[in-house]
C-alpha cells in the first residue's frame, strides 16, 4: 500500500513539474496558483513575424535566436511564456498587456512572489513600464540590456519588488543604476556585467553568461 502511494506522489510530482516547464506563446487557458509564471519580453528587431532576424544597422550582432532562447529560459520550475509582438508595437499600450496579464494571475491565486517579468533591449523599457504600472514590491523584475538613458532619466519610470540587472561590458546600454536610485519600491537588487565582446547581439542567443546567472536568480525567488 506504502508502495503504491510512493508512486501515485511520485506519478503527481512528475505531472506537475512537466506542466511547469511548459513554453506559452499565448496567456495560459488554465493557471495553477501553485505554479511559476516568467514572462519572456523580446528586443524590438523581432517585431513582426520573423522568429530569428538580425539588424541589418549593427549586423555584427548576429541574429536573434527567439526559438533558442525560449528554449533555453525554460525550465521545470516555472511556466515560460513568449509572446511574439507585432511590428511597431507601443511600449506604453504593451505593458498595460502585461499589467493585465500579470493581474490576472494574481487574480486566478498565483502569488506576485511567484511571477517574474524578463525583458531584453525594448523588452527590458517595456518591462520596465509594465513594472511602474503594476507597482507591486513583490514582483520580480530582470532587465536584460533594457536600461536606455531615455527610460531612466524620465523619473516617472520606476522599478518595483526583487529587480535583477544583467548588461554586457562593449554594449552602449549599460547599468540601471540611475532608475534604481529614484525607485525606492524596490526591495531587493542585484546587478551583473557580463564581457563577452558581443555587444548588445549578446543576448540574441542563449549565451551561457546571461543564461545561466537569469536562471540561478529564477530559482533563488
Amino acid at each position: 500500500m506504502k508502495k503504491l502511494s510512493f508512486a501515485i506522489l511520485a506519478i503527481g510530482l512528475a505531472s506537475m513539474a512537466a506542466q511547469a516547464a511548459t513554453i506559452y506563446t499565448a496567456f495560459p487557458d488554465s493557471v495553477n496558483p501553485k505554479q511559476k509564471y516568467v514572462f519572456y519580453t523580446h528586443g524590438k528587431v523581432l517585431e513582426g513575424n520573423i522568429d530569428r532576424p538580425s539588424n541589418p544597422n549593427k549586423p555584427q550582432w548576429g541574429v536573434y535566436d527567439f526559438p533558442a532562447v525560449k528554449e533555453k529560459l525554460s525550465d521545470d520550475g516555472y511556466n515560460l511564456i513568449a509572446y511574439h509582438r507585432a511590428k511597431d508595437t507601443q511600449p506604453d499600450q504593451y505593458a498595460e498587456k502585461l499589467k493585465q496579464d500579470v493581474n490576472t494571475l494574481i487574480a486566478k491565486g498565483v502569488p506576485a512572489k511567484n511571477i517574474t517579468l524578463v525583458g531584453f533591449s525594448r523588452g527590458g523599457e517595456i518591462t520596465i513600464l509594465a513594472a511602474s504600472k503594476l507597482q507591486n514590491k513583490a514582483l520580480n523584475v530582470a532587465i536584460l540590456a533594457g536600461c536606455t538613458h531615455s527610460i531612466q532619466d524620465d523619473a516617472r519610470n520606476r522599478l518595483y519588488g526583487n529587480v535583477l540587472s544583467i548588461y554586457e561590458a562593449s554594449d552602449e546600454v549599460g547599468s540601471c543604476q540611475t532608475i534604481v536610485n529614484h525607485s525606492p519600491g524596490i526591495t531587493h537588487y542585484k546587478e551583473i556585467k557580463i564581457s563577452t565582446g558581443q555587444q548588445h547581439g549578446a543576448f540574441f542567443r542563449p549565451n551561457p553568461e546571461w543564461v545561466v546567472p537569469l536562471k540561478q536568480w529564477l530559482a533563488s525567488h
